[in-house]
């Protein structure tokens, strides 16, 4: 534990060029999860965090094709890995896996995030304000682009009229997305694009030191 400790005020100290700021604030490492951004690339700072969520576990491998849509209605909509597709709300990913629904919103704190491309930065997402805003920022002067693993696409799929909006209407050939590509469209649904970061490590600060 204390090795991992070290290791990542080390990265906070290359990033940040403050030791001070590193010996305030600790980073514990964990497994990889994966935060769906709804934010423009550009941006630095803003309010919406609200809007976003969090894979604790890589959806991916979870998914199902969507050459295996009939499939899952067959089995009630249940996936093999135990999760329960939404026909109301649904996602896709950039290999055309239909996805589970991540998990809102995003908890106050701070992570450490990555594209595993160029950047490494802290994003502090706050509490909510009065109207259930959260505002967020991130470090080391990234920008949401910086940290977005772009291989990785995600877009959210809801009805756009009273009509079906369903996995059967996408073009399968429309896969795999380019990195940093726009997922498709699909007849009869309005999509979200989300940016996709990496948590690579949470601040621990606050909690007690073991051994």
């Amino acid at each position: 534990m204390r090795y991992t400790v070290l290791i990542m005020n080390l990265v906070l100290v290359l990033l940040l060029g403050s030791t001070a700021f590193a010996d305030t604030v600790r980073f514990k490492r964990i497994p990889t999860q994966f935060i769906a951004a709804l934010v423009e690339p550009g941006a630095s700072s803003g309010t919406g965090a609200e809007k976003w969520g969090v894979w604790e576990v890589d959806p991916g491998p979870r998914g199902v094709w969507l050459k295996n849509f009939e499939e899952l209605l067959s089995s009630g909509g249940v996936a093999p890995s135990n999760w329960k597709f939404d026909p109301s709300d649904w996602w896709l990913d950039e290999n055309g896996l239909i996805m589970e629904q991540p998990s809102f919103p995003l908890k106050p704190g701070r992570y450490l995030v990555t594209g595993r491309r160029t950047a490494t930065a802290i994003l502090t997402v706050h509490p909510a304000d009065a109207q259930g805003v959260q505002a967020w920022e991130l470090g080391n002067r990234a920008s949401i682009y910086d940290v977005t693993h772009l291989k990785c696409r995600s877009a959210r799929y809801t009805s756009a009229t009273s009509g079906l909006c369903s996995p059967s209407a996408v073009d399968q050939k429309s896969f795999p997305v380019a990195p940093g590509g726009m997922m498709p469209p699909v007849d009869g649904c309005s999509k979200q694009d989300y940016s996709v970061l990496f948590i690579i490590g949470v601040d621990w600060s606050s909690e007690k030191q073991t051994d």
